[in-house]
């Protein structure tokens, strides 16, 4: 079986066990401080656990990283897979149909498959490097728009020091937070967002990894707050800040964020 045929079956598991779980307290049940340094909920270890157990059945890899078990050595093939079984996980536990399970497999350091799952909504989200990009099995691209006072763009900072995104949120046309970060990058590959700016200095790795993917091949521009190339470490504890956008519209979006 591929390995977007796995991602299936497992998104399909995760989805039928958090289910009667969204939306209800009993999904913020404390567990214990994940590898993050973030509190992992119950809806997080349920979906980690199915994710965990699927790859060491089938021998997918032989390492995972995950939000809240850490870096973990499972006996299987070689690469890595990097795992966030419940991106947007204030969502889920409000009820909120905005999140998603993300999953990425890298070989020798560089990211080779991605694949995101809205668990709200059934879309499916997948690319594989210099291959493209595709929004249930149909390829898309990002948006051909070139102006910031033409963009839609979903914006994070720090609460405690808001002048930034102040500043670029009065040059853009629509600002928007939706709160899972894989999701918002595949938004961005696919047109629906023109960009995606998170300033908070906390997006690691495994938020990340599978939604760069995504927006890369369908055209996009990932980098740091500088345009630099953007490096995130194994250690989850350790976030970055990023800026994805459609490409036409990074330069000038770095200058504002200057």
């Amino acid at each position: 079986m591929n390995f977007q045929d796995c991602c299936e079956e497992i998104a399909n598991e995760v989805k039928s066990a958090i289910i009667p779980y969204v939306g209800r307290p009993e999904a913020a049940e404390f567990i214990r401080q994940g590898a993050d340094g973030t509190p992992t909920k119950k809806i997080d270890q349920i979906a980690e656990d199915i994710v965990i157990r699927y790859l060491k059945e089938k021998k997918i890899c032989s390492m995972v990283i995950s939000e809240e078990a850490g870096c973990e050595e499972i006996g299987g093939k070689s690469g890595t897979i990097y795992l966030d079984p419940v991106d947007g996980t204030h969502n889920a536990i409000t009820g909120n149909p905005f999140y998603a399970l993300s999953i990425a497999f890298a070989e020798d350091g560089v990211i080779k498959k991605a694949y995101v799952k809205d668990l709200a909504h059934g879309e499916s989200f997948y690319a594989e490097k210099d291959k493209g990009a595709f929004c249930n099995g149909i390829k898309v691209k990002v948006s051909d728009t070139e102006f910031l006072d033409k963009s839609t763009i979903s914006v994070y900072g720090k609460k405690f020091d808001p002048e930034t995104i102040v500043k670029i949120g009065e040059k853009i046309r629509r600002w928007r937070l939706y709160g899972a970060s894989a999701l918002e990058l595949c938004y961005v590959g696919c047109a629906r967002l023109d960009g995606f700016i998170d300033l908070r200095n906390t997006l690691r790795v495994t938020d990340a990894a599978a939604g760069m993917l995504f927006c890369k091949e369908a055209g996009g521009t990932v980098t740091d707050k500088c345009g630099r190339p953007i490096q995130f470490s194994d250690d989850v504890s350790r976030g970055e800040c990023l800026i994805a956008t459609n490409g036409l519209i990074h330069k000038k979006t770095i200058e504002y964020l200057r």
